[in-house]
Order: structure tokens, then sequence, then C-alpha cells
């Protein structure tokens, strides 16, 4: 089967990694709008275009399924993909709720992109767990930068970290969302800067694993070696390397 996973750039790959585990016989082409990345900064209208071009790529290499493997791009179109689209998509949600439930009542911060800390999509979803009075949120969108460099080394990273958190008392927390898929890359940074008992949560897992459910009824064939095959804008990679290295990272 043909799943496609798409992110504005190398972020989504912490997605594919994880799919790549879980669906080992799955065909996948992975989409990183590099002309356009960061989507999280730019104006909304215009990233929604830059996400229905992508799509429409999807469409015409006749993908079967489809990951949405960026908050940003799915809190201003999921819905809207979904009416255009006859392919199944699946999308990228903060963990607010798994962290909600984790924090054992203590305060909960959501780390984003900016559009996506401003969307109704996630402040809706706080509302819903009855948490607007102990959910914080905290756009990063150096962080996304820093990935799209790879800018991995701790001096770097841990000043950035703690230059953006120092208005926040961190004891307060019980958990951090990592609510977009190029922070999970510095997973260990942020085990450094926060406290140790601060649980650190993102979606990934939860995203590929409803993505395995939806593949289930047609069964899997765990002897095949799936394929990868990676795409900058539209245009096909010929060097490999460039994100394999990115699915080798530690995190």
């Amino acid at each position: 089967m043909s799943i496609g996973i798409l992110d504005s750039g190398i972020g989504g790959l912490t997605v594919l990694k994880e799919a790549v585990k879980l669906l080992p016989g799955e065909d996948f082409l992975y989409y990183a709008d590099t002309k356009h990345v960061p989507y999280g900064t730019k104006p909304k209208d215009e990233v929604i275009g830059y996400i229905f071009n992508a799509v429409d790529f999807f469409a015409d290499q006749g993908v079967e399924a489809l990951v949405v493997a960026c908050n940003t791009a799915t809190s201003i179109a999921i819905n809207d993909l979904r009416k255009k689209y006859s392919f199944p998509i699946i999308g990228m949600e903060p963990a607010v709720k798994p962290a909600v439930e984790k924090a054992d009542d203590r305060r909960v911060l959501v780390l984003a992109t900016p559009i996506t800390v401003r969307e109704k999509k996630l402040h809706d979803l706080v509302i819903r767990l009855d948490s607007e009075q102990t959910v914080d949120l905290l756009a990063l969108p150096g962080l996304v930068e820093l990935a799209e460099n790879f800018i991995f080394d701790e001096e770097t990273v841990i000043q950035y970290l703690l230059d953006e958190l120092s208005g926040f008392n961190l004891k307060e927390y019980g958990a951090v969302v990592l609510g977009c898929t190029h922070f999970v890359f510095y997973r260990k940074h942020f085990i450094r800067v926060l406290p140790h008992e601060v649980e650190i949560i993102d979606g990934n897992i939860g995203t590929v694993k409803r993505l395995k459910a939806l593949l289930e009824s047609r069964g899997f064939d765990y002897s095949r070696k799936g394929s990868l095959e990676f795409y900058c804008s539209g245009e096909k990679e010929i060097d490999e390397s460039k994100y394999r290295r990115y699915l080798e990272l530690e995190y």
C-alpha cells in the first residue's frame, strides 16, 4: 500500500520513523515542502495553499492513505482536506489529553508553532478538556529553524530552550507537550532542561497507531520490505542520505 506522509520540512520524519517500525511492509512517500518551510510563521491562507498543492501531488501519485505529519497543517486544513480527497487522511494533534491525564493535577505546557498556538482548534481542545486554567501554550518557532539546519549541539539548543522557558516556573508542571513534529528531535535536550518529574509527551506513536488501525482490515505482509521515496516540494530527492541521516538520529 502506498502511504503519503506530509510535513513542511523534516519534522515529519519523526513520524515516518515510527511508521516504518510498525508497518515495515508498506511503501511510504515522504513529502517535505522545503520551498516553503517553515509553515508555522507564515500567513494562514498562504500555508493552506501550500498544503493543498502538496496533497494534490499525493493524489496524482495514487496514495491510498495520507498522514499529515504536521500539527500546523492539521490545525488549519484537516477538515477541508477530508472534504476534497477520497482517500483517508490522518492528522496530528498536540497530545494535550494524555498530558492532562499524566500531569496529576499539575500544570501542562503545550509547545507548538505560532499558527498552532493561535488556532481555534487547539484552544477548543483545551476547553473540551476543561483545562483552560491549567494548560499554558508557548510557540517555539526557533526550534523548527534549528532542526531544518541540522543544529542539534547541546550548547546552542539548550541555551535557546532556557531563554524561551525562562518565564515559566517549570516546577509547577507535570507534563510538557511537544506539539510540533520538529520538536521531537530535541527530546533529549528537553530532558536536560526540564525537572526530572516532568513527563514529555508527543503525538507520534498515537498517530502511527491510528494509521495501523486504519490499515489492519487489509492485513500486513511482514515478509515484504517496503520502500521509501523522498520528495522536496514535489521534486524527487535522489540523494536519500539527506533524509536518512535524520531517521538515524536518536531522540
